[in-house]
């Protein structure tokens, strides 16, 4: 009672009623009871008066009866719209009470992620300002190994012990780290991996979302990743925590001589980062792009070969270094020839190729820029081109001197790999093809999944696929399609690689019947635009639309509302809309434009990933046609196989974590 009347008062102010005072109204009532008796007593004494002056009296009460019927309606009138702004003013107030409640749910799921994400930042940095302390001379690494191992040993409790790290001196903290204890023993592996990107820091191909979704996969599984990356001056470090500079240069061997380098060290999303930037050589990484200048080789050479003085120095002792395309390959053949002796006996190397058709052709002389002998290495069994036999391949290097080599592709099968996509290096594959592994790519299920998709109108999972046509029809709201949550909705996520041959696109138009709608979006990572004009002035219907424009959260409604999602190929590591589309319930059905229909082959072998079998016994063999068929005549049927897709683990936590797992076990057994 007490909410309902502040309502009315305030419904009463802002509808510019004045505020009733009890008193004055009692004093009102009271005067006009004395007027009105006044007035009869007046009345009855000039009753003689004749037949006048009883019709004026008449007339006076009819028109003062008149004047409160008028008086009672518009009363009336007010109460029925102060009940309606009464009733507007109980929505506001609940709309706004359940917008306080989701508030205080996100703020804290907000503050449990954020205190997650303390303590494991914590402990990490904690690793890196031990490194700080072995380059500045303050310990050796000896000591710094067995504080290593307390640290990984006892993650969950150094940050009840060093929760002022930042606050303390390379002195002090060397103090309470002495003290702190190293009974338990370190699980998992330590893994160094040294590339050329790393999402969110520099983003270029594949590779970076690879590097961090994998280590994000490894560290949830127990084991300890740190990341080594040139200091481009393109940089982005806004995401990155505790970015610090180490008060001691380190000094590389290049061309010759030793060179000073500053290192940075920082957290991104809990993974320890090395930042190594180049002080004579600055111009190296002091430039636009990442890629594509003609001194590369020596770019990359120079990193290589100053991340492992890094290690050395710092007295790192990882289980693994994991080295990424021919860009860091080098790293191969310094090690084994030059760095293991190092104190680095128990480490060993993992190569990973996301393809064979960029490898580096080199003079053999240019090798002992790093320190390496051209003529120990410029030989068929090494690192001479199996082609241009007077140069030397550097990406041949990587994969003749890992200990293991992982192959990043979704579809294809080992031997597929091998004859049809090595690009001249079959004969080093073969021979090799007992090290040599397939994985997949992933994708982040953190962000893309229906079941909690923040940018979606309705959640859904494979349990409870309601939200799904309700996402549909929201889509189909928001584009100015026909609503309707039964027609069978398309859509296609373009890339700068997404070929459409318009002769092609035409005739499947055309075969494809006009009951089904098609979304057509440009994506983040690449420029579509052009594409998408082009086959927007040849497409005109009104159950096709096109967007170019880029936009995050109508991206996710596009995965949720769609029945059918295009693709360019099943093995798409940039982008992984065919992983994305799988989890959000929409088939995968690929378009290429060298065949009359959207197909793709795929490699039935058994020596695939369990993706490849799986699309190959469920949408691989689909044209769009036949996918719509099915979904029109078959409802039941295709229900069951969405639910099975998205039931199924696709992301960097499954398939591809599991592959470099079992490589990392593989390699410590050698």
């Amino acid at each position: 009672m007490k909410m309902e009347s502040v309502i009315n008062s305030t419904i009463l102010s802002l509808a510019g009623f004045p505020k009733s005072n009890p008193s004055i109204h009692h004093q009102k009532t009271v005067k006009a009871r004395r007027t009105v008796c006044c007035s009869l007593s007046s009345s009855s004494k000039n009753s003689n008066n004749g037949g006048d002056a009883d019709g004026l009296l008449k007339e006076e009460e009819e028109e003062k009866y008149n004047d409160i019927w008028l008086l009672f309606k518009e009363a009336q009138q007010n109460i029925l719209y102060l009940n309606k702004l009464r009733l507007v003013a109980v929505e506001e107030l609940n709309k706004a009470n359940r917008e306080k409640q989701l508030l205080l749910d996100k703020i804290q799921q907000l503050e449990a992620v954020n205190k997650l994400g303390n303590e494991q930042s914590l402990w990490r940095e904690l690793l890196l300002r031990i490194d700080s302390m072995v380059l500045t001379g303050l310990i050796d690494s000896a000591e710094a190994s067995g504080m290593r191992k307390a640290v990984m040993g006892n993650k969950f409790s150094v940050a009840l012990v060093f929760f002022d790290i930042r606050q303390k001196t390379d002195a002090e903290l060397l103090a309470q780290l002495r003290h702190f204890s190293v009974g338990s023993r370190k699980n998992g592996f330590h893994i160094i991996q040294i590339c050329t990107e790393m999402e969110p820091l520099v983003s270029v191909g594949s590779l970076s979302s690879y590097v961090t979704g994998l280590s994000k996969a490894l560290q949830k599984k127990g084991h300890i990743v740190e990341v080594i990356l040139p200091k481009y001056a393109c940089l982005d470090l806004t995401e990155m925590q505790g970015l610090r500079e180490i008060e001691a240069e380190l000094y590389s061997y290049f061309n010759g001589q030793l060179h000073g380098n500053r290192i940075w060290t920082g957290i991104v999303h809990g993974i320890g980062v090395t930042l190594i930037q180049p002080l004579y050589y600055s111009s190296f990484f002091d430039r636009e792009r990442v890629y594509g200048y003609s001194d590369d080789f020596e770019r990359f050479t120079y990193f290589s070969r100053a991340s492992l003085d890094y290690i050395a120095k710092s007295g790192k002792q990882p289980d693994v270094l994991h080295i990424h395309n021919w860009e860091t390959a080098i790293v191969g053949p310094l090690f084994w020839d030059i760095f293991v002796k190092q104190g680095l006996g128990g480490t060993r190397v993992l190569l990973t190729c996301h393809g064979f058709d960029s490898q580096c052709l080199e003079q053999p002389d240019k090798l002992a820029l790093c320190g390496l002998d051209p003529a120990r290495l410029h030989r068929p069994d090494r690192l001479q081109d199996h082609t241009m036999t007077h140069l030397v391949n550097i990406l041949k290097g990587g994969l003749v001197y890992a200990n293991k080599v992982v192959m990043v592709q979704s579809i294809y099968s080992k031997e597929s790999i091998i004859n049809s996509f090595s690009h001249g290096l079959e004969p080093t594959l073969a021979i090799h093809k007992d090290k040599l592994l397939v994985s997949p790519c992933g994708f982040d299920n953190s962000t893309w999944d229906p079941s909690k998709d923040k940018f979606l109108p309705k959640n859904y999972s494979a349990d409870d696929l309601k939200g799904k046509s309700i996402c549909k029809v929201a889509l189909q709201q928001q584009l100015g399609l026909s609503k309707n949550s039964s027609t069978v909705l398309v859509g296609c996520i373009s890339t700068e690689s997404l070929d459409f041959d318009l002769n092609n696109q035409k005739a499947v138009w055309n075969a494809t019947p006009k009951s089904v709608q098609f979304i057509f979006m440009g994506s983040k990572a690449t420029s579509a635009d052009g594409a998408l004009e082009y086959l927007k002035k040849e497409l005109k219907d009104e159950t096709v639309r096109f967007i170019n424009k880029y936009d995050e959260a109508l991206l996710h409604l596009i995965f949720a509302g769609s029945d059918i999602i295009l693709c360019q190929s099943f093995h798409d590591p940039l982008l992984q809309v065919p992983l994305k589309a799988l989890k959000y319930g929409a088939a995968p059905v690929a378009v290429t434009s060298n065949e009359n229909k959207f197909r793709h082959f795929v490699d039935r072998e058994q020596e695939t990933t369990r993706f490849s079998r799986f699309i190959s016994s469920t949408f691989g063999y689909l044209s769009l046609s036949q996918a719509v068929d099915e979904i029109k005549n078959s409802p039941s049927k295709w229900k069951q196989k969405i639910v099975d897709a998205m039931a199924k683990d696709f992301s960097w936590n499954a398939e591809c974590c599991d592959v470099h797992v079992s490589a990392y076990t593989a390699l410590k057994s050698l």
